[in-house]
């Protein structure tokens, strides 16, 4: 692990926890948070948009995803290994306070983002359950990955008040900065339009945690929630979207079909 993560990153673990806990909603950023030479391994050997093969195209989102690590360079499998390491996750529950937080080996444990120009991702709450395996999932780690990021660019991530007036963080996506926030109802997060030039693109690689259901857990599904400033009619489409969305879902569950969110990448 200590070959990833910058050791500075590890050896700073009370002041990232008191900044952690003190964060409204609780996270807290880092920045050079892997070593330089795998940060710019990352990004040297970043896939290109077209070959990662799940596309996310709809009213509220422009952006591709994947987990094939055998199919990348081995330093993002090495990245993904450091981060489900048992030393990791020890570091990761110490951060958080959550105990016991792990990152399982599919979809829903890691992998890549990544956006070309025009991609954008509305504000959003993250599902907390993961169906195949019955677990919580607790965190989100997301690591940046963008050398050459231009401010003008934009794709800061924006963590919304859960009322949905405020914006209270702004974050941009530069080059080896992580994000480590709680996955729950109080952090909507999604961001805006990119305006990139050609062969730019905004990169992430990410890392969800989780935790056995304990006392507490009150499942949340994803759904998008439109921003007070959207029009009137991208409001409604979107609340109709959802609300349809959520309809179905239960139709089908009573049916005994679960597994609708939770793709199964390898079958690409």
């Amino acid at each position: 692990m200590n070959s990833v993560i910058h050791p500075d990153v590890l050896q700073n673990l009370p002041a990232l926890r008191a900044a952690f806990a003190e964060g409204s909603p609780k996270h807290v950023i880092i920045d050079n948070f892997l070593q330089e030479d795998i940060a710019n391994a990352l990004h040297r050997h970043f896939p290109s948009v077209d070959s990662l093969k799940v596309k996310r195209k709809s009213l509220n989102e422009n952006k591709v995803e994947d987990y094939h690590f055998e199919r990348w360079d081995p330093v993002f499998t090495d990245v993904r290994n450091a981060i489900r390491s048992e030393e990791f996750g020890a570091w990761m529950s110490k951060l958080t306070g959550i105990e016991n937080l792990s990152t399982p080996d599919d979809a829903l444990g890691s992998g890549l983002h990544q956006g070309g120009n025009g991609s954008f991702v509305d504000v959003h709450i993250d599902v907390n359950f993961d169906p195949k395996l019955k677990l919580w999932r607790r965190i989100n780690l997301l690591i940046y990955l963008n050398r050459h990021w231009d401010e003008t660019y934009g794709g800061h991530l924006e963590i919304w008040d859960p009322k949905m007036q405020n914006v209270l963080h702004r974050v941009a996506p530069l080059h080896n900065r992580a994000i480590i926030f709680l996955t729950d109802e109080n952090s909507p997060h999604g961001y805006k339009a990119i305006n990139v030039p050609e062969g730019e693109s905004r990169k992430s690689f990410y890392a969800y945690f989780f935790t056995e259901v304990s006392d507490g857990f009150k499942y949340s599904d994803s759904r998008f929630i439109a921003r007070p400033d959207d029009s009137f009619t991208r409001r409604t489409a979107t609340a109709l979207k959802e609300w349809t969305k959520i309809r179905a879902k239960r139709v089908l569950n009573a049916l005994g079909v679960k597994m609708l969110d939770f793709q199964d990448k390898n079958r690409f």
